[in-house]
């Protein structure tokens, strides 16, 4: 192992290794009363805000990272067509995602607010509060993760649509292949490693999201994610070993469904790989 690689490894693993210590002991505040072994888990794992929190982050991850599969992909196949201002397109529409998060959710916050509202003005609904309504709430969060974050999936898959050559598609034009032929027996199969890394990243981010739900609805209304409890517990309310105990969690729960997603989705390009 060398040495910029070990020194990275000790970076990673510290603040994980220091957190599992932390969750060991019992907290009043910010002092420490005692060992208290696995009894921050035990609380956390028996607490019905803890599932409601996993709840709201599975949704928010699935419905989020789904839809931004499905817009990414299109504007992937559109930015690939060659046309006059593809450019100007690709600029356009790679715009959202530059823009900080915080600053797209204080828009967003905006745009959904029941007063001045945009959309409400624009759908010509009266006085709806989007943002305070359970189900609404993580739709309109939802939402503006979609849009802001859409774009970068599709810069992703847009890299590996450029990887699949060309005479490939004019052979099964001349076979007689459609487009959705085309499209499912060419496109799709030699895109699935940059789909992997696509719906990896955006799984493993969409898991700890933090910002959106914060500032549009400050977790409340079903929209309290992983992340806000931890650091509702590590700061406003702060119990250093509780809080430390839902961060292992939430790492251990990133860390399996990224293992397991992996294993999922990449199982048959590693088996290509091995054959070639």
């Amino acid at each position: 192992m060398s040495p910029s690689v070990l020194v990275m490894a000790l970076v990673a693993a510290f603040p994980v290794i220091y957190a599992v210590i932390l969750s060991l002991y019992l907290y009043q505040g910010r002092l420490r009363e005692g060992f208290g072994g696995l009894e921050n888990y035990a609380e956390a794992l028996s607490s019905s805000r803890f599932w409601g929190a996993v709840q709201a982050t599975f949704i928010f991850t699935v419905t989020s990272v789904g839809a931004e599969f499905l817009i990414g992909l299109g504007f992937a196949l559109i930015m690939r067509q060659v046309f006059i201002g593809r450019g100007v397109m690709r600029a356009a529409i790679l715009v959202p995602w530059v823009i900080p998060t915080v600053i797209a959710a204080q828009l967003w916050y905006f745009m959904f607010s029941v007063t001045p509202g945009f959309v409400n003005f624009s759908l010509g609904l009266d006085r709806f509060n989007w943002l305070g309504q359970p189900g609404w709430a993580m739709f309109s969060i939802v939402f503006a993760d979609v849009w802001k974050t859409a774009p970068f999936v599709a810069l992703l898959l847009l890299a590996g649509l450029q990887t699949i050559p060309d005479e490939m598609y004019e052979a099964a034009r001349v076979d007689g292949a459609s487009t959705w032929q085309r499209f499912w027996y060419i496109t799709m199969p030699l895109l699935k490693p940059a789909i992997l890394v696509a719906l990896l990243f955006r799984t493993v981010d969409a898991l700890r999201v933090f910002d959106l739900p914060q500032v549009m609805t400050n977790g409340a209304f079903d929209t309290e994610s992983l992340s806000i409890l931890v650091q509702r517990f590590v700061v406003q309310t702060p119990n250093a070993g509780f809080g430390s105990a839902l961060s292992t969690l939430t790492f251990i729960l990133v860390l399996v469904i990224g293992v397991l997603f992996v294993r999922a989705l990449g199982r048959d390009f590693v088996l290509n790989v091995e054959d070639e």
